[in-house]
């Protein structure tokens, strides 16, 4: 009984740790099926084995296409696993994480930033989809080569606190960036990304969210 009375502490201590900090994963994907998502289920994404899965190593890829959440995030740290297959050498084989994003209407796109994937040098960097359409912080691939698995399972984390943005691959930093611009939205969907190329095929799993309290812009 002492034992279990000590025990019985502990997780009641570590529950209110947990409620107090207001900090709980999510997880967005039921590995069955597409609630909470939208994007075209018909032609490009399907789920297999527990993951999402967009393109096809039979066929090029005709435009850029993406799985979004139907809800906006603000502040937060997403996680998930993704794997990208498709010859790079001979084709463009890209993917990448939307956030803080929206559709744009009647288009496959969506605007915002983008987590990046892809060889030679997108991996973990950060780049601004359909709006500055550039790279807006560049990774240390030096760092992260020694850590990327190419072709297999790959952890990403991306965290959103107020204006500063970080991403992470495999435990290692890629981008640590502020936005200066006041007028880029802080808040938007989630998305998924095979990009238009190819033939090329990118997975995701274990996809979860833990929602920050909103950080306040300074004075």
């Amino acid at each position: 009984m002492r034992m279990q009375g000590i025990i019985l502490v502990v997780v009641l201590a570590s529950l209110g740790a947990d409620v107090s900090a207001g900090r709980k994963k999510i997880s967005l994907f039921d590995g069955k099926t597409f609630t909470g998502w939208d994007g075209d289920t018909k032609n490009t994404w399907r789920i297999v084995d527990g993951c999402f899965v967009g393109g096809s190593l039979t066929k090029e890829i005709p435009r850029n296409e993406f799985l979004a959440t139907t809800r906006s995030y603000d502040d937060f740290i997403l996680r998930l696993k993704f794997k990208l297959l498709g010859d790079s050498k001979k084709k463009f084989v890209n993917s990448g994480v939307q956030f803080r994003s929206q559709r744009i209407p009647k288009n496959s796109e969506m605007i915002g930033y983008q987590a990046d994937l892809g060889d030679p040098s997108w991996w973990g960097s950060l780049y601004d989809e359909s709006r500055r359409n550039k790279v807006l912080a560049q990774s240390d691939m030096k760092q992260l080569n020694k850590v990327l698995r190419r072709g297999d399972w790959n952890d990403y984390e991306i965290r959103a606190e107020g204006r500063r943005i970080r991403t992470y691959i495999n435990g290692v930093l890629g981008i640590d960036h502020t936005e200066k611009d006041e007028k880029i939205p802080q808040e938007g969907r989630i998305g998924l990304q095979i990009h238009s190329g190819g033939p090329a095929e990118v997975w995701f799993k274990d996809i979860t969210i833990e929602k920050l309290p909103k950080k306040q812009p300074n004075p």
